[in-house]
């Protein structure tokens, strides 16, 4: 399996982890934790690969389909476990899954020999679409959308680093690797050390 298969598997366990998780939050039967589950795992790189003209992963492997559903299904039995520390951990599986998601869709299109703004593209949108929806099918505020929170910055940090290292002559799987590492480090850097954009105030006009 190549790097970018490993990467795109990681990604979809856990995201399927962090969707079922917040269907645990709302309380659903154990089809809609496989379903919010689904949907989290396979929602970024779905449409990362009808965007480019490629058969979406999970139908040219059903194994992706199956990773999603069996990781959620583990946690509709073990959910009540994790329910002290819910949103800790809810944040930091996010986070890791986002950092592989976004190296997987990086290195998609570097594979097909894109350039660098659709290397950017394809990182941020694998790596964002799938929690966005899981939040908005559930009623949560979405992660990329809450006041000041740098979620999509660092995905877009892990992709430009990427990109960088490509241009310096790093091997693809290298790049990969430090594109990953980044977003997580920007992520976790937001999650431990509350890191945080400046938001839009309004003022009152003349």
């Amino acid at each position: 399996m190549t790097l970018i298969g490993v990467l795109d598997h990681a990604s979809v366990a856990v995201f399927a982890l962090t969707g079922a998780l917040v269907a645990s939050r709302s309380q659903l039967d154990i089809v809609g934790f496989v379903f919010i589950g689904c949907l989290t795992a396979l929602g970024g790189g779905t449409a990362r690969d009808l965007i480019l003209d490629r058969p979406p992963l999970w139908l040219a492997d059903a194994s992706f389909l199956a990773n999603a559903a069996l990781c959620s299904v583990a946690v509709f039995f073990t959910a009540h476990l994790l329910e002290r520390r819910y949103a800790g951990l809810l944040e930091w599986l996010d986070a890791f899954a986002l950092a592989v998601a976004v190296a997987a869709g990086a290195g998609v299109a570097l594979n097909l020999g894109l350039g660098a703004p659709a290397v950017v593209v394809m990182g941020v949108l694998t790596g964002c679409l799938g929690g966005l929806a899981r939040d908005v099918v559930c009623n949560e505020v979405p992660f990329v959308l809450k006041k000041g929170e740098p979620y999509v910055s660092c995905a877009l940090g892990g992709t430009l680093v990427a990109v960088a290292a490509v241009r310096m002559g790093l091997g693809r799987d290298l790049a990969l690797i430090a594109c990953a590492g980044a977003t997580f480090a920007a992520r976790a850097g937001a999650i431990a050390l509350g890191w945080r954009l400046p938001v839009y105030r309004p003022r009152p006009g003349r």
